[in-house]
């Protein structure tokens, strides 16, 4: 098997063998290391000497004999008789290679990752690090921390977990409701930074999107009655629809209005539909499966200029409601603009300015550019696109940024 099949084998078993194991033996922090050690002893020997049957097994094997190597040392170094005890190991048995669901260990670790004690930071770190199967190396690099700095994040947050004494079991009735909501907004964070990288080279990551979007359907098949996970997944799925259309050859980015629609995931966007479509008759509306209402609405247009503003102006109206935050408001300022001209999505803007929370953000500058753009407005318009490209660290979006102002130089 080829070295890239083998990394995409072995990164799909990661949170299952990882699982396996904190469910056999106990603390997640040893089992991480040692379920480490086992992927990488794989990627080592199976190019070579091909892959196993039983892949899961083989990980699953190594792994546990690993992890009693290592609570063997550290019962050597402490000598002490009741760490012996605390980390005394069950037979293995003829089952070590069968633990249990697959998905449901992933789940476990997902919920485990997203523990009210951790920080959004730590959660997201973690989730990548444990559920993901990315290495503390690549994480660094999405985030672009030293990695020095996201081990010492992930290693706090595995000690949390561990010093928090949480169960390796799904959480139940209160539990389980409190902590989806951060599970959700941590699959949301996932994506996002995928889907648009704040900083870096890149304008897109797309393993961390598609790994949002995974662990996002095993949430929705533990959930299959709850709206706002059927929500985030249509969201998610209408949004990556477009992926392949908004960046051009050189991997400049693409505005949506200029978009090439055939190149839209057309199977992702009929999905998505359908999960909202299913999803907001039932129950209480919430602002996932508003989100995935107005995506829906600009996947569903023919073209651009067939786009139904009105309806995503009305979208958004309802959304600033229930959840507003200035990026809703910044949203629904352009969806007003595109409504009833760019005059009345700029007076929208203004109590923006004096927003601390969006105040210094390139994207406020970028939208009054292209409001005063389309007001006519030039000078000012390539002031804001300039003022906003400085703002920003993703150097796709500077580029862009940078290019429309080049364009209105002569204008």
């Amino acid at each position: 098997m080829p070295g890239a099949d083998v990394e995409d084998l072995l990164r799909g078993l990661a949170p299952q063998v990882l699982g396996a194991v904190v469910r056999r033996y106990g603390n997640f922090a040893a089992a991480e290391d040692a379920a480490q050690e086992a992927l990488l002893a794989a990627a080592v020997q199976w190019p070579r000497d091909g892959v196993p049957d039983n892949p899961r097994g083989w990980l699953i094997t190594v792994a546990s004999r690993r992890l009693t190597d290592l609570l063997r040392e550290e019962q050597a170094r402490r000598r002490r008789e009741d760490t012996v005890a605390r980390w005394a190991l069950p037979d293995r048995g003829a089952d070590a290679g069968r633990p249990g669901p697959a998905s449901d260990d992933t789940l476990i670790l997902l919920f485990m990752c997203c523990h009210p004690s951790l920080s959004p930071a730590s959660q997201i770190a973690l989730t990548l690090r444990a559920v993901g199967g990315l290495g503390t190396a690549e994480i660094a690099r999405a985030f672009l921390v030293p990695e020095a700095t996201m081990t010492r994040r992930i290693t706090r947050a595995k000690q949390r977990v561990k010093d928090s004494g949480v169960r390796f079991a799904l959480p139940a009735g209160a539990q389980l409701a409190e902590r989806l909501g951060a599970v959700l907004h941590v699959l949301y964070l996932i994506f996002n930074e995928g889907y648009a990288s704040t900083s870096g080279p890149r304008l897109q990551r797309a393993e961390l999107s598609a790994e949002a979007i995974r662990l996002a359907r095993l949430v929705r098949r533990l959930l299959p009655g709850d709206g706002e996970v059927a929500g985030l997944l249509a969201l998610m799925l209408l949004t990556d629809a477009r992926r392949l259309a908004r960046t051009g050859p050189d991997g400049a980015l693409i505005p949506m209005a200029e978009q090439d629609r055939g190149l839209w995931d057309a199977a992702q966007i009929a999905e998505g539909v359908a999960l909202v479509t299913e999803a907001l008759p039932r129950g209480a509306t919430g602002p996932y499966q508003l989100q995935a209402a107005i995506a829906a609405v600009h996947d569903e247009a023919p073209s651009a200029e067939a786009t139904d503003w009105a309806q995503i102006v009305a979208l958004y109206e309802v959304l600033m409601g229930i959840a507003g935050n200035p990026v809703v408001a910044l949203n629904h300022a352009v969806a007003v603009a595109m409504a009833s001209g760019p005059r009345a999505g700029l007076e929208l803007l203004g109590p923006l300015e004096s927003d601390g929370r969006i105040a210094g953000d390139h994207r406020l500058r970028a939208v009054r550019a292209h409001l005063l753009e389309m007001a006519g407005e030039h000078a000012a318009a390539r002031a804001c696109y300039e003022e906003a490209a400085r703002r920003t660290a993703s150097f796709p979006q500077q580029r862009y940024l940078h290019a429309r102002a080049a364009r209105l130089s002569g204008a």
